[in-house]
């Protein structure tokens, strides 16, 4: 699924764990619930998507663009976010990343 177009996507509760996602287009995506766990999302687009309560464990999310996305209460223990964008982010815990 590397460079796939999932823009809108509803993958709410979908097993994507492992998967290459690679610069993938998630713009907008219902990712809630999903289990993304060891997934490759180096360069994906996840600007404006939901990721609440997602399992995102040890996923590379290198470079990723994560402007304006929904992270409350997902799992992002070990996950490679070097490089990622955080603007406007709504954070695990509840806070909202400013850049």
């Amino acid at each position: 699924m590397q460079n796939a177009d999932l823009e809108d996507a509803n993958l709410q509760g979908a097993n994507l764990s492992q998967a290459n996602l690679q610069q993938a287009d998630l713009e907008k995506a219902n990712l809630q619930g999903a289990n993304l766990q060891r997934a490759n999302l180096i360069n994906a687009n996840l600007e404006k998507a939901n990721l609440q309560s997602a399992n995102l464990q040890q996923a590379n999310m290198q470079r990723a663009d994560l402007e304006d996305t929904n992270l409350t209460g997902a799992n992002i223990s070990g996950a490679n976010l070097q490089g990622a964008d955080f603007e406007d982010t709504i954070m695990p815990d509840g806070t909202v990343r400013r850049r």
